[in-house]
């Protein structure tokens, strides 16, 4: 029985598909308010996006609440806007209060409690030349195209923009002046389209931006930061909304999962045909309490954005935005999530964790400590099972004379080159492969492999590396394949 099914006694929902395990394979999950709508209304992003909850009203009669909760979440309903699609909804296990879907998409008392909050936590309108652009990084900027968002996540950074009530369909002066900007600003190769969410901007205007951009030579990269693939992938159901976002030829999408339950059916189809048209599809996560702070479930989406070939990018601290407070976790828990991803799946799916500076400091790398000591002859690096090697970068003579020491300080001044935790899986498979001969007096052990090769225990050359004596890499005599892994 997993967590959810402790908490609710209920079938859980398919961490993968985001179904119920209970509904045949293939139907999409749907709340039962909308179970009977016909599948050509239900792929219609207009009918979901019309059909949006958008008020507390909406939200007592589809999820429970107590009395207390609701004069909460009504109180705070004129201080961020509520839109949740019906799709996007449907991933809700209504049974359970903490449901991570509900937490991101659903009002709660707790945004009001926040102790630490800002309006503009990184400071983007201090790094604003002209309205709409954010100018931090030399080579880059960050166009602000709309303030609306097909759902309104709770913890959204920009919450300050989306709160803006309507919205001009025509180009605008701004629009034109932050084009400009980009033009006559040769350094700028990156431009972030982003808002709110540019795919909700009409048609003619997120041409005007894509048009204008392609059109600058020394602009190399726009990348359209989106949330639509996975809170409305119906919207890019639209093969011409797909052929338009192509056409500009440089075009990469940056979009935003942060549990492995938003990793549905829909969800891959509009990435792959993203794909297909050759746009690379990265990935944001923003780490959140209760939503996906921990080990388990980010494994899970990682695994997940593999499988539907979107790259895992950024792991985001969660900022210090009005109302958000009850989603940040310490940074320790990020390292934690790190430790447990490095190594043990690809490298493929492990994101850059970060911390995104208050003042406009911009993006601060986190991770944990993999280099432990150095001297002028090597370093000392840590690998994710725990395994310390000494690192010889350059091609030069030791200057320093072994010293009778013990531990991190023998692979430093001694004669060992790595010390490998007891219990290693990866040395006991290597052992497996090995079969004991005659011990050799100065501590090394010749072996025989079991294809039938025959190696002592001195370093060769066809070996690939430079160690010296199976007792000098793993305690108690335990042995080790020099020319394995």
């Amino acid at each position: 029985m997993n967590e959810c099914e402790e908490r609710t006694g209920t079938p859980a929902l398919n961490p993968s598909l985001g179904f119920d395990e209970e509904e045949p394979p293939g139907k999409p999950r749907r709340h039962p308010l909308w179970r009977d709508v016909p599948a050509k209304q239900w792929d219609d992003w207009r009918w979901q996006s019309q059909n949006a909850i958008r008020s507390v009203r909406q939200l007592r009669t589809l999820l429970p609440f107590s009395a207390d909760e609701l004069e909460a979440i009504g109180a705070l309903e004129a201080e961020y806007k509520l839109a949740i699609p019906p799709y996007y909804f449907s991933l809700i296990d209504d049974r359970d209060p903490q449901d991570p879907i509900r937490l991101q998409s659903v009002t709660s008392p707790l945004e009001a409690r926040s102790s630490f909050e800002l309006d503009d936590p990184l400071e983007e309108e201090k790094d604003s030349p002209v309205p709409g652009i954010t100018h931090r990084y030399p080579d880059r900027v960050l166009m602000v195209t709309t303030h609306v968002c097909t759902m309104y996540c709770r913890f959204c950074t920009r919450k300050r923009a989306t709160m803006v009530r309507g919205g001009w369909d025509a180009i605008s002066r701004d629009d034109e002046r932050m084009i400009d900007y980009v033009r006559s600003h040769p350094e700028i190769r990156d431009v972030i389209v982003s808002g709110g969410d540019p795919l909700t901007l009409p048609v003619a205007k997120l041409k005007f931006f894509l048009d204008r951009l392609a059109e600058i030579p020394h602009v190399d990269v726009v990348r359209i930061g989106t949330r639509v693939p996975v809170t409305l992938p119906q919207k890019l159901y639209d093969q011409g909304l797909i052929d338009l976002l192509a056409s500009a030829g440089k075009v990469w999408i940056q979009t935003h999962f942060n549990h492995p339950r938003e990793v549905t059916p829909e969800a891959a189809r509009v990435c792959l045909s993203l794909l297909k048209a050759g746009m690379p599809v990265n990935n944001h996560t923003v780490l959140l309490k209760g939503v996906n702070d921990s080990l388990q479930t980010m494994r899970s989406l990682m695994r997940a954005l593999l499988r539907i070939k979107v790259r895992p990018y950024y792991i985001f601290h969660c900022d210090p935005v009005i109302g958000a407070g009850h989603f940040r976790t310490s940074v320790w828990k990020g390292l934690e999530i790190m430790e447990g991803l490095r190594g043990h799946m690809s490298g493929l799916g492990i994101p850059t964790y970060v911390v995104d500076s208050p003042h406009g400091g911009g993006k601060i790398p986190m991770m944990p400590n993999y280099l432990l000591s150095a001297s002028d002859d090597a370093v000392i690096l840590r690998n994710f099972e725990g395994m310390l090697v000494r690192y010889q970068a350059e091609d030069k003579p030791q200057t320093a004379q072994p010293t009778a020491t013990r531990g991190v300080s023998a692979l430093l001044q001694g004669t060992k080159s790595a010390l490998v935790p007891e219990g290693s899986e990866r040395m006991a498979r290597r052992r497996l492969n090995l079969v004991p001969d005659v011990p050799v007096e100065d501590g090394e052990t010749t072996v025989h492999h079991h294809n039938g090769h025959e190696h002592n225990g001195h370093a060769h050359n066809g070996c690939g590396n430079g160690h010296a004596g199976g007792d000098d890499l793993i305690p108690l005599g335990s042995l080790i394949n020099r020319c394995g892994t």
